[in-house]
């Protein structure tokens, strides 16, 4: 189970189904660095709902070669970040360390805006069906209110090949 996030900005476990800081996101996702694509859940409700964030800069590696002089945040990085949001949703939490949420499935992705360094992507997923070892949410990406992204993701939920208990090292206390 997740601890209390002890920061400042007072954020809460998972277990509490309010916020979910990047140090509780890297108990629950495997991913890191450069491929951990939310910076924070802000409103998490366990199979049924969650909002989230990714802050991006001119830093970003993709944006270095998408586009040179006009950078771009590609099609796939919204996906995945969405994806990674729907990940946290379709797993309960005593299962953070032993199985793992992969993305099996898009349907009806649309891409309606460009998504530029400086820009906040708000995303949000919400459960459509879970059956067994497979999920199903809707997720929507949006920049200044605006919608830039919206697909449905599928999930195979498959036993973990690996202990993500890893310490975050790049974000000490």
């Amino acid at each position: 189970m997740i601890e209390a996030d002890k920061s400042p900005q007072g954020d809460v476990s998972a277990a509490s189904g309010e916020k979910i800081s990047i140090h509780g996101l890297m108990e629950i996702l495997p991913h890191r660095y450069p491929m951990l694509l939310i910076d924070r859940i802000t409103e998490f409700h366990a199979m049924r709902h969650a909002k989230g964030y990714k802050n991006l800069t001119f830093n970003e590696a993709f944006f270095q070669g998408h586009f040179p002089g006009n950078p771009v945040l590609p099609g796939v990085y919204m996906i995945e970040a969405m994806a990674q949001l729907g990940g946290t949703l379709v797993m309960e939490p005593e299962d953070y360390h032993r199985l793992t949420p992969l993305l099996t499935g898009i349907e009806n992705a649309r891409f309606r805006r460009q998504v530029i360094p400086g820009d906040r992507l708000d995303m949000e997923v919400t459960m459509l069906r879970m059956r067994s070892r497979m999920g199903w949410v809707n997720g929507s990406a949006y920049v200044d209110g605006k919608l830039v992204c919206s697909a449905e993701l599928m999930y195979s939920i498959v036993t973990a090949g690996g202990d993500f208990a890893l310490e975050p090292t790049v974000l000490r206390e």
